[in-house]
């Protein structure tokens, strides 16, 4: 009779990295990335000449501002809830707009690390010192499920900015629009920003930059997996792939072991065998177009309100609302 020995893992982190490495093929989530080297990484990416998403979005919320605050407002006020907060550099342009309005509102930054709110907060309290700002750290859905059950009829605005629902599969990306729109009441509102599809040489660019920022971001999982669960992984026997398949507007990113090499992950007490060539999946980063974002809204139960676009339509963010039943 064969027994297995059931793993008690500390937590969910433990668990998805055991998981990715023992599946084929082999996988790991993006999520993980971020630790405080990883956001420190990712802060450099986005000033990079190549990752054109920033300066799009960026540039689309400066133009419209004015639009955004109005399609916003609520004469009893309103909670501006950002899923991803990150250093909050295209936020802050909105928060400016509505402290200089006037406009009764409470900031609520959710991010998945600690450190990133902590700069994001000191910041904020630096430069606006009387705005309400509530930081939450967690995972999203966690997040927005308790925000669902909320006892007020305050207008909640959930913005979801830098196209993080590109990290998604469509399926996936479905099942976090449906968790949203329960935590949605009639007058909410989800802005949401969505990379749009383009030239594919541009887009494998925006992954691949010359100064291999983003390889290095990719390995930091890896050097994350040997500070926390005690492994050896040697980043430089890893190759940072990146690829993109214009038919289905899919970025993936992978790390591609160079060598036959054997890694030691002491605290989940195993061993994996890497392959030469073999790979771990890291990243999916989807592009979209309005078809595309229509279905997914209207598989969700969602209505799309507004759009606005930069003047070469490589960026866009979306306004929706919850489906009349």
């Amino acid at each position: 009779m064969k027994t297995t020995t059931k793993i008690e893992f500390q937590n969910t982190f433990e668990k998805e990295v055991y998981e990715g490495l023992t599946a084929f093929p082999k996988r790991l989530s993006s999520k993980w990335f971020y630790d405080k080297k990883g956001d420190k990484l990712f802060q450099k990416i986005m000033e990079l000449p190549e990752y054109y998403l920033t300066s799009c979005e960026y540039n689309i919320i400066e133009k419209h501002q004015e639009e955004i605050a109005k399609l916003f407002d609520e004469p009893q006020g309103f909670d501006l809830v950002e899923l991803g907060a990150g250093d909050g550099k295209k936020t802050k342009i909105l928060l400016e707009k509505f402290y200089e309005e006037n406009l009764d509102f409470t900031y609520r930054p959710i991010d998945i690390s600690a450190s990133v709110l902590e700069e994001l907060e000191e910041s904020i309290q630096e430069k606006w010192p009387q705005l309400d700002i509530q930081t939450e750290q967690g995972m999203y859905f966690d997040v927005l499920k308790k925000l669902g059950n909320r006892d007020t009829a305050r207008k909640m605005v959930i913005m979801v900015l830098g196209s993080n629902i590109g990290n998604l599969t469509h399926p996936q990306a479905i099942d976090f629009l449906v968790n949203i729109r329960k935590s949605m009441q009639p007058e909410d509102l989800l802005f949401m920003g969505l990379d749009q599809k383009k030239d594919p040489q541009q887009i494998l660019n925006a992954y691949n930059d010359t100064q291999e920022i983003t390889a290095e971001f990719n390995k930091n999982i890896l050097r994350r997996i040997n500070t926390e669960l005690d492994s050896n992984f040697n980043t430089e026997a890893f190759k940072h792939w990146p690829v993109y398949d214009p038919e289905t507007g899919t970025a993936k990113s992978f790390l591609v072991s160079t060598t036959q090499q054997k890694v030691t992950l002491k605290k989940l007490n195993i061993e994996v065998n890497f392959a030469p060539w073999e790979s771990i999946h890291t990243e999916i980063s989807q592009k979209y177009d309005d078809d595309v974002v229509q279905w997914l809204a209207q598989e969700a139960g969602l209505e799309i309100t507004a759009q606005f676009s930069d003047t070469q339509k490589q960026f866009t963010d979306y306004a929706f609302k919850r489906k009349a039943e």
